[in-house]
Parts: C-alpha cells; structure tokens; sequence
C-alpha cells in the first residue's frame, strides 16, 4: 500500500458518530454488534473514499476483560491498553458544561487506511484531561461504565462534545451528521444551538438540523433505547435543551433519547428489512420518515487468511467489489473445503489450547457467539441435553464452542453463562458423542477465527427482537451456513438448504404467527440436525461444499458494508 493520499478536513461532508467503534482488538473501544458495524462501515468509508469523519469516545479502560470462575461466574476487569500504542493525542481541547461544571475535552485520532492508498479520520474523544474534577476525568474511562448519571454524560460529551471537537478541528463543510444510535442524539441540539442567532424561527431553525441529521436506531428491545429520568436530565443539562424540543422527546418522566434523534433527523432507518417494519410499529408518528438498510460486514476484516488467499486466486478485485463474490460458485470445491479446513484446525487448537477439551478438527463443529442477554437464547441448544446427546450417538460426533460476554449488570445474562459453563464442565467429564466450551473473552480476534473455524453458526433470537444481527453475515463470507430462527437479515438472506437452515416459521411463510414457544424452536434444532444437516457434513461432502459457495455467493456478495455504504450514498446522504 502506498503512503496515502492527503486528507483534507475542508473534503469532509459526512460525521459519523458511535458510542463504541470496533476497529481491531488492539484497541478495545467496543462492546459487541453495533461497535464491530461502527467498525466495519468506517473502514467500508475509507475504502470506497467516501468523504467522512468519524467520532467516538476513548474509553481507556475498555468495555471489560472477560473470565469466568469455577462456578461459571463472569468476573469483570479494565482493559490494558495504551492509547499512545495506536493512536495520535491533538492539541486540540473544547468544552462541555455538566451538571454546571466545564469539562474539558481532547482528542486523539487514528486514521483508518483503506483501499488504494485512501485515508478516512477517526476522533476519540477524552475527558482524562489535567484541570478537570477527579469524577469528570474518568467520564470516558469504561464503555457503557457506571450508573444513569455516568452514561448520560457519557452522552453529552459524544453529541455536544463531539460536534464542538469537528469544529475545532477544521470541518466546517459538514453536510451530515449521522448517529450510529440514540446515545449521540444531544449532536442535534448543539447543532440547533449553533444557529439559534441568525434570525430564524425554530420552525426553520428545526428543518435546518432536520436536513443534515440522519439516524440509525438498531433494536426492537426497549431497554436499548435510551430513557433518563428528567430530574437528572436537568441536573446535567440544565437548561440547554430548548422547552420545544422536550415536549417531543419526554414520556412521563422520562427524556428519550431515541425521540431526540427521531425528532430531529431528516432520514431514519432500522437495520433490516424486517427491523424497518418492527421501528414502525413502535414509532407509528414517524412511520413516514422510517426506512431500513441493511446492516453488512467488511468482507476484508472477516474473510479468513485461508478464504482470502482463494479468493484472491479466482475472484481478483473480490475486495473493491465485493458482488463479484458471486462468482465463488466457480471456485473448485476442494479449495473451498481446503480453506475451511485450515481455518477450523486453527480453531481446534485453540480451544484445546484454552481448554483441553480435546476438540478435534474432523468433528461437526456448531458455533454461537453474540451479547449474552436473555432475548438472544444462548442456551437454547441445552434446553433438553439428552436429546442432543441422542442425536450424536444417532449421526455423528458434534462439538459445540460458546463465546460471549453478559452487560454488567444483567444478572440474567450472567446466568445463562453460568449454566452453559456447568453444563459443559459436566458433558466434557462424561465423555461420549457431545463435547462443549464456552470461551472467555469474546473479541474480535476470536470471533474472527469462530466464523471461519465453526461449520455451522447457531443464532436462535426471540422473535423480533433481532434489528438484524452479522455474526451470521461474517460466517457466511467463510462459508459457513447458519441455522437460525428468522428474525432480522436472516428473513431476507435464508433460503433453506441453499444457504442455511430456519428454526420456526419465517414472517415470509402465508399465515406467519409469531407466537412459537422455545420448545418448539428447540426441537426443530434437534431434528434439523438429526434428520439434515449432520449427515450431510458427514455423508455427502459435495452437498455440503455446494451449501457453503452459495452462503458466499449469495450471501456475502451482498451483506456487506460496500453496498451498505452505497446505498446511504443514495439515499440518506444526498444534499
């Protein structure tokens, strides 16, 4: 790669803003799904030279390094990483007023090296900053960290501070402002403020931030939508946001956030086809401005070293124009298989390594990895255990590899961690057909080897309460199939036998209910693979293999962040 092209601030039209950003493992600044997307699609931006600037917070200390005790507790720690190690500290400082205190920001940059040579910003915002209280320095120490308080000004310094930090640091040609969620919906108010004296009324004043805001709102689950109580809403804010503006954002005693970026964008969009008609119905005054586009992955962060190297072979350019990896129906199959197959020893040995577990690599290997929280059913598959057992000792030997991290604080999520834990100390100590793992922590880099490692990715949500999901997406760049209530992308990127397989009705099947009871669920997983997917891994290869290039080829060449990318060119960010 060469040196790079200049950036120049004055270029820059889009502002993309997220409370986490998932770039690399190095730097560990992202939590789970919509950091690793934040990630993806900066990197997707940079490639394609599309002209933005991203924004985020530092979070020094992480979200939290992961390890489970004994008993299958997970334990919590700060992150060890150093700043200085990847990223670039500005001179640069602004202020944000909290709870009527000056808190003073800086940043740090890392520019993200795309394609040909391109280079696209991103901005990590920083209250560790000499002159400001001990409790305002620690502000972007954890990510998702602390209390109420301590993420509503978390909030504030990503909306506020963020939009002052780009007009200190030269952007002054902006057309866009896009939040990647609810938690930076503050930026429309500092927007609002920067043009409150020029004359106009606030009926101007509000389609004039309309025009430049655009919001991304990724789930259906309530407690994903952010919701402060007004009286700390005011001890932080005082003030500063207009009463106008609050009469449409406050419910009961409540300011939602999520109504802010509602209220005030131009363009908002779920994450899925299916997502875009579920935000619908629980925003019904803004049906008309809600859209969707469908979340993808960065083909070149997910493709195994092993995938990559085929592709490069048969599909060259497959990583400026990813819809050629239509073409992997070509690629000879044993070179498909070949990559695989390196990819899940790798895996193998790695658990081995974790574990002792003695994996090995000629076995059906299923995967899960996601958030631990309840809506997602981690534990789905252990609902009735000796029912999986009979179905190895019936078709073959199956491993299975847990990974994941539970919030904090939700209790439940730490449960089914506990549970899968124990539940797979006592599997592995009675021997047989059935071997499982759970993995501490969960990170990109691990992740990175479970998708192109595991042959066949599990995800069974709880309809619908998937915005969309990508672990899936990633799997099938690798080609690996996903078995998969259908919820989220899986209503538009199953196709059963072809790229995968359903557990469940599908919203697309005449007649659809939605109420389906986990146990339902659970035995439909049994018997798919009892009656179906095992014996095709193990007795029909070429079938197999067929199912894997169409997972690339129709999958992959679509899901991704390039045409995710295109279409907000086309849509959302026109002038």
């Amino acid at each position: 790669m060469n040196s790079g092209k200049e950036y120049r601030h004055d270029n820059a039209r889009i502002a993309y803003f997220s409370m986490e950003v998932g770039i690399s493992h190095t730097i560990p600044t992202y939590s789970g799904g919509l950091g690793i997307l934040a990630g993806d699609t900066l990197k997707s931006f940079a490639d394609t030279e599309l002209p933005a600037v991203g924004v985020t917070l530092l979070n020094e200390k992480g979200y939290f390094h992961q390890t489970i005790s004994d008993d299958g507790w997970q334990q919590e720690a700060p992150v060890e990483w150093n700043p200085n190690d990847r990223l670039t500290p500005l001179p640069n400082v602004v202020t944000v007023i909290i709870a009527g205190r000056e808190v003073t920001l800086r940043a740090w940059k890392l520019m993200i090296h795309g394609l040909n040579g391109n280079k696209m910003p991103l901005y990590y915002l920083d209250a560790n900053v000499e002159g400001n209280a001990e409790e305002d320095r620690r502000l972007t120490s954890y990510l998702y960290g602390g209390d109420r308080k301590y993420r509503l000004s978390q909030e504030i310094i990503l909306g506020v501070g963020g939009t002052k930090m780009l007009a200190s640091l030269g952007y002054h040609n902006l057309k866009k402002y896009h939040m990647n969620e609810g938690h930076a919906a503050l930026l429309t108010v500092e927007l609002m403020k920067q043009c409150q004296d020029d004359g106009h009324s606030e009926e101007e004043h509000v389609k004039h931030v309309r025009k430049k805001c655009v919001f991304t709102t990724h789930t259906p689950v309530a407690a994903g939508h952010d919701r402060f109580d007004k009286g700390l809403f005011h001890e932080l804010l005082g003030e500063y946001v207009p009463g106008y503006i609050l009469e449409h954002i406050t419910e009961g005693d409540k300011v939602n956030m999520t109504l802010l970026g509602l209220y005030l964008s131009g363009h908002v969009n779920g994450v899925a086809k299916r997502h875009g008609e579920v935000t619908k119905e629980m925003f019904p005054n803004y049906q008309d401005s809600i859209d969707y586009i469908t979340n993808g992955i960065h083909p070149i962060t997910w493709a195994s070293p092993e995938m990559k190297a085929v592709f490069d072979r048969h599909i060259p350019g497959w990583k400026a124009d990813a819809y050629t990896l239509r073409n992997a129906l070509s690629i000879p199959g044993k070179e498909i298989w070949g990559a695989h197959e390196s990819a899940k020893k790798r895996l193998v040995e790695e658990v081995n390594d974790r574990t002792g577990a003695g994996f090995d690599h000629r076995r059906f290997t299923i995967g899960f990895a996601r958030r631990f929280t309840a809506y997602k059913r981690p534990d789905l598959i252990l609902q009735d255990i000796e029912m999986l057992k009979s179905v190895t000792r019936a078709v073959g030997d199956i491993q299975v590899v847990f990974a994941g991290k539970a919030h904090k604080q939700d209790v439940q999520g730490k449960e089914i961690i506990k549970h899968i834990w124990q539940t797979c100390k006592q599997v592995n100590a009675e021997g047989g057909n059935l071997r499982m793992v759970f993995l501490e922590h969960y990170d990109i880099s691990l992740s990175q080897m479970m998708v192109a490692g595991c042959d066949v990715w599990l995800n069974n949500p709880q309809r619908p309460f998937e915005a969309s999901g990508t672990s899936g997406m990633k799997a099938a760049l690798n080609g690996t199939p996903q078995i998969s209530t259908v919820d989220g992308w899986w209503v538009e990127g199953h196709i059963e036998g072809v790229t995968g397989w359903k557990l469940g009705p599908s919203p697309l099947d005449p007649g659809y209910d939605n109420d389906y009871s986990p146990d339902d669920e659970a035995n439909d997983l049994y018997n798919k693979l009892k009656y179906t997917i095992v014996p095709l891994y193990y007795g029909k290869q070429d079938e197999w293999i067929r199912i894997m290039k169409h997972c690339i080829a129709i999958n992959a060449s679509f899901f991704n962040t390039y045409r995710m990318a295109q279409q907000y060119m086309a849509t959302t960010y026109r002038e």
